[in-house]
């Protein structure tokens, strides 16, 4: 896996993309604080970054005039190659992604995208074949109707290209209007541009509850390449406020395509804390797991006061239609603005992904005085809570694991009559200490299903306990090795 993030010394301004790498799933990392492709004085920061079919690292950044610059690395991040030019425009940062579908006509092919800045703001692109080392001369995508912001790129499972981006009204703060879509079949040649697919409003501006950083409601997109029954849907998040299902505070909201990209869905609100309660949600980033799992996380200050925040994950098996949230952070923090990288700046791109069943979160926190990439491994066991029903139950119901003995997963179903009350879900070994939280979260009324993975466990008597103010119901299972 390969991490990058914008890096300032804040002694002298030297501003780089730092370059952070695991090659054993996430247990340990090395890299540098700043990329050493050359000139590396002319670094600004900003960095996209993907990596194509043949393990080529390619990042994209700024300059220090204008333009869109590229390095590529063939040892895995330790040297890069000198610049390559992709635009000498003034932009916005780039976004990067490579198609990896090998039965794509276009396998291989590496897509940047950015907005370029000056009227009428239209999205660009550029695209190489051959790792980076040359580009094709940028191209206009889209003629918007109101200036473009965000330009994020994906690929669809059968080598489709995705653009996403915002139409912002045309005066500050420059609030996201509405979300634009395109896309491209042949490899970027030919686009279907939607300018409008969706209306938002997003919160382009300050947070004057946390030290006035600055924060946006850009769109982020993703595709589901599982093989499930959502294969090739497409999601969209974006934070908003005062547009239903958003509330006066700011949410995350999301979209969904089944059809490529023709039609969306109404939004959905993802975090599940009480409507209109005053806490903040900002900065989503999304990802779908190999079992078609959608995993959003975002900065999120319910358990906290107004000037800091936590980090959360909300997890849906139904293709967004519910959600289970979990504070994943084990620490909130206070965010302040950064020195130096413009008024108000925080850093706006939080990420994730999974390697094999293990989800990779990472996000910045400023904890030790200084901000940092932070992360934690979950296991995506831990957090697969089902919603079965939505039918108000009589009461409270812990049902009989099945299958019991088991080894090493097994399921447990619960009922929840009330809405938003805390659920707390926990595995006890036979001497009573807690080896597994499976759920800690307000939910809604609705029948419910989780597994539990004993992998780690040795063979014995468990105990399972579901528990919510004097509600508390315990049941016995057994592992068998």
């Amino acid at each position: 896996m390969f991490s990058s993030a914008n890096t300032i010394n804040l002694s002298n301004g030297f501003i780089s993309e730092g370059i952070y790498i695991t090659t054993n799933a996430g247990q340990s990392w090395f890299g540098s604080d700043s990329c050493k492709g050359s000139p590396v004085n002319f670094h600004r920061g900003d960095p996209a970054i993907t990596i194509d079919k043949n393990g080529r690292f390619i990042i994209t950044r700024l300059g220090f005039s204008p333009g869109l610059f590229s390095h590529y690395s063939t040892d895995n991040g330790v040297t890069w190659s000198g610049q390559r030019t992709l635009s000498l425009d003034d932009q916005d940062r780039g976004s990067l992604v490579s198609d990896i579908v090998p039965s794509s006509a276009f396998y291989g092919r590496t897509y940047a995208s950015w907005v370029k800045l000056g009227n009428p703001f239209p999205v660009n692109m550029s695209y190489s074949d051959d790792g980076g080392a040359t580009w094709v001369s940028q191209f206009q995508v889209n003629n918007p109707i109101q200036r473009s912001q965000g330009a994020e790129v994906t690929i669809g499972p059968n080598g489709e290209v995705y653009i996403t981006w915002a139409g912002v009204i045309p005066n500050s703060p420059f609030t996201e209007d509405f979300v634009g879509f395109a896309k491209s079949t042949n490899g970027g040649q030919n686009w279907i541009v939607t300018e409008n697919a969706f209306d938002i409003n997003g919160i382009q501006g300050i947070l004057s509850e946390k030290s006035n950083i600055r924060v946006n409601g850009l769109p982020k997109i993703t595709v589901d390449f599982s093989n499930g029954v959502r294969h090739g849907w497409i999601y969209i998040v974006t934070t908003q406020k005062n547009l239903s299902p958003a509330g006066s505070d700011p949410d995350v909201i999301f979209y969904k395509s089944s059809d490529g990209g023709a039609t969306w869905s109404s939004g959905i609100r993802v975090n599940q804390d009480p409507l209109n309660n005053g806490k903040i949600q900002y900065f989503p980033a999304i990802h779908v797991d190999d079992d078609g799992g959608i995993n959003v996380i975002y900065y999120d200050d319910r358990n906290t006061t107004s000037d800091s925040t936590g980090v959360f994950l909300s997890r849906s098996m139904d293709g967004g239609d519910t959600w289970n949230d979990f504070q994943i952070s084990d620490a909130n923090f206070k965010p302040v603005a950064i020195g130096g990288l413009g008024q108000g700046y925080q850093g706006d791109n939080i990420d994730l992904t999974t390697s094999g069943n293990i989800l990779w979160p990472l996000w910045m926190d400023n904890r030790s005085g200084i901000y940092q990439i932070w992360t934690v491994p979950i296991n995506l066991d831990d957090v697969s809570v089902e919603k079965l029903s939505g039918e108000l139950p009589d009461g409270y119901s812990l049902s009989q694991n099945f299958p019991n003995p088991f080894n090493p997963n097994t399921k447990i179903v619960f009922e929840v009559p009330n809405s938003n009350d805390n659920i707390s879900l926990v595995v006890f070994d036979a001497v009573g200490r807690k080896v597994s939280t499976l759920v800690d979260q307000s939910m809604k009324p609705g029948k419910y299903s989780v597994v539990f993975n004993g992998n780690d466990l040795p063979s014995g008597i468990y105990f399972y306990n579901l528990s919510s103010g004097e509600i508390s119901i315990t049941k016995k299972m057994i592992l068998v090795k």
